[in-house]
């Protein structure tokens, strides 16, 4: 939903030093699916049209960092700002650029609503944006909350249980929040030296030094913070399922592969959503583009070829034209229907070896090729072997391992 008439930018803190995640890289840095945490951020930033300037503060030694990752996964609308030593100070500097020519190249255009949001929140969705932007317009300030998970006690000075908040009445404060730009910059200019320096709630300083109560926004579970090492593993596991909720199955309109290709999909259909082009078609109606321009990240191609290098090139240069493997690891399944009357294996070591070397050289463009092995001699077993071979193909799309790209497996 889109909040009409309102100017919008937004600003990234990301200047943190990862302490608590332990490590020599900052976690913002750190790449899960091959890609750095913050970038998922920006992306979630920059695929919303009415977010004008993105602005991603961090400190000075990363700066050349921050510069490489927007350059390399092409981030539009992105400016990085040099952050301060804690995080009010680096989101002060953020707002700068938008209200002080001295601390960029140009003065941006102030928006009347500016988003804070930490990088190292990478699920945000534009709902939770616009419900918090929209609030902000009309109270001043606006956050996401959630329920408290534990309950908040309080020590005394030995050691010993002072008292505790009841749980009910409290919620955690979560990002994004919003703000009036002219009241969060107020606030800012305002603040003391000690809440710039230990302070952590922007909505706080716009109640203290703006007298405005900010609107509380429930979100959604997915607002977490990475914070810990663990967190990595999690942000991963949901990256990797929201990239195996899709998958496109290609045929050629050869009989036997037309067969395989009916059975295939109707056994994925079980498990994840599938759509289905044959190659014909695709020559036809560039049917094929317009998938790999929308949102899929995983393909199977099926053909009774010997070894079909040939064809499953042509779907890495079309991949490769397309801004997919930018953002994620891309999963390509070449499937080999074996349909020879006799037990000989039908690939030879040669014909391996070369199926692993262009899967090698594909790897580096963020496109992971397998191959998969359907032997079509009993045709009353067809169904049980398909099913088999769309078990696998759903562990390979869920698993997404490197390690075993240019792998011939066998169904």
């Amino acid at each position: 939903m889109e909040p009409g008439g309102v100017s919008v930018s937004a600003v990234l803190p990301a200047g943190g030093s990862g302490e608590r995640l332990g490590g020599a890289t900052p976690k913002q840095f750190c790449a899960v699916q091959g890609r750095p945490l913050v970038s998922y951020a920006v992306r979630a930033m920059e695929r919303i049209s009415w977010i004008s300037d993105i602005i991603v503060v961090v400190s000075p030694e990363n700066i050349e960092t921050m510069k490489t990752i927007i350059e390399k996964y092409g981030h539009k609308r992105v400016t990085v700002v040099e952050g301060g030593i804690t995080r009010h100070r680096s989101i002060f500097n953020g707002l700068k650029v938008f209200a002080e020519k001295q601390f960029s190249s140009h003065l941006f255009q102030k928006p009347e609503v500016v988003i804070i949001h930490d990088a190292v929140r990478p699920f945000v969705e534009e709902d939770i944006l616009s419900k918090v932007v929209m609030a902000a317009k009309e109270h001043g300030a606006a956050g996401a909350i959630r329920p408290l998970v534990s309950t908040v006690v309080a020590s005394a000075a030995d050691g010993c249980l002072d008292h505790s908040l009841e749980r009910a009445r409290y919620r955690a404060s979560e990002m994004p929040q919003a703000f009036l730009f002219d009241v969060i910059y107020e606030a800012y200019q305002q603040c003391t030296d000690y809440d710039l320096d230990y302070g952590t709630e922007c909505l706080h300083l716009a109640l203290k030094y703006c007298k405005t109560n900010a609107k509380l926004v429930e979100g959604t579970a997915d607002l977490w913070k990475v914070t810990y090492k663990r967190d990595l593993y999690a942000a991963e596991s949901i990256i990797k399922d929201n990239l195996s909720q899709e998958v496109c199955v290609i045929t050629d309109a050869n009989e036997t592969v037309a067969q395989v290709g009916f059975l295939l999909p109707e056994s994925l259909k079980r498990q994840i959503k599938v759509e289905t082009v044959s190659i014909s078609q695709s020559r036809n109606d560039n049917h094929l583009q317009s998938i790999f321009s929308g949102q899929c990240y995983n393909f199977v191609c099926v053909n009774d070829k010997k070894c079909a290098i040939q064809e499953t090139q042509q779907l890495v240069h079309i991949l490769e034209k397309s801004d997919i493997p930018l953002l994620h690891p891309v999963v390509l399944i070449s499937v080999y229907l074996d349909i020879s009357g006799n037990n000989s294996f039908s690939i030879g070591m040669e014909e391996l070896a070369s199926i692993k070397k262009f899967a090698r050289e594909t790897k580096k463009k963020n496109i992971l090729v397998y191959g998969l092995l359907i032997q079509y001699k009993d045709p009353s077993l067809l169904q049980e072997t398909v099913n088999s071979a769309a078990a696998l193909i759903m562990a390979l799309i869920k698993d997404r391992n490197p390690e075993l790209i240019g792998q011939l497996l066998v169904a």
